[in-house]
């Protein structure tokens, strides 16, 4: 711990990113876990550079951290009580309208994005779903860090005998190159929309999703 900051820095370059992390680890509720040797560590470091500039988020940021500490097998859908996700905040070229899709087991508009399935880069993550459920190819990374972090309760879905449990899940900053998207077999439907139209949306957008078109409108 030596070295490390007795509070969370406003800004990543303040510390390195070790001692960040060793005082996150240390503060997190009373955990002193090492840093994983794994395919966890560069997500556990993104979730400290995320603290640094979201203080106000810190809570969610912990609980994240928490989990993927704790289950070696976080990127497994196949861990019962929960597993990572990744999902994309995709803009149009313009700026002005983000994408949006009609979940068909869901039932409500979120943002695209879906299963980690293994992959540990969690931003590529988000860029494969973001490209697969809409279809357009050439999707640029806007900031290659964490945009939003958010865990909410997955509902028991009897015909994939699929039980209730979380998605932690992680979203990223992307821009498409145009507005021309293809409805995949995962959606009802897809949209480009504004915050206001959002809010207008039947069937409803998502909470979650809401709170992440107002970190779009006022970034912080």
């Amino acid at each position: 711990m030596r070295g490390a900051a007795l509070h969370v820095c406003n800004k990543p370059p303040v510390y390195e990113t070790g001692a960040l992390i060793a005082h996150l680890l240390f503060t997190t509720k009373g955990m002193q876990h090492e840093l994983p040797e794994d395919n966890r560590r560069p997500l556990c470091e993104q979730i400290v550079r995320y603290v640094c500039s979201h203080p106000e988020n810190r809570l969610r940021a912990e609980q994240l951290l928490q989990f993927v500490l704790s289950t070696k097998k976080c990127f497994d859908r196949s861990n019962p009580a929960g597993h990572i996700t990744g999902s994309a905040w995709l803009l149009n070229p313009a700026g002005d309208k983000a994408l949006l899709t009609l979940h068909k087991k869901l039932h409500i508009w979120v943002q695209p994005g879906g299963h980690a399935d293994g992959d540990a880069d969690v931003l590529h993550v988000a860029c494969r779903e973001a490209e697969e459920e809409s279809g357009i190819s050439g999707i640029t990374v806007l900031n290659p860090e964490i945009y939003d972090i958010d865990i909410h309760t997955i509902p028991p879905h009897t015909a994939t005998q699929t039980p209730q449990h979380l998605h932690y899940d992680v979203r990223y900053l992307l821009q498409a190159p145009h507005e021309h998207f293809r409805v995949s077999d995962e959606s009802e439907a897809l949209g480009w929309f504004s915050r206001n139209d959002m809010e207008a949306l039947t069937p409803p957008a998502d909470e979650a999703t809401l709170r992440l078109a107002h970190l779009w409108q006022n970034p912080q």
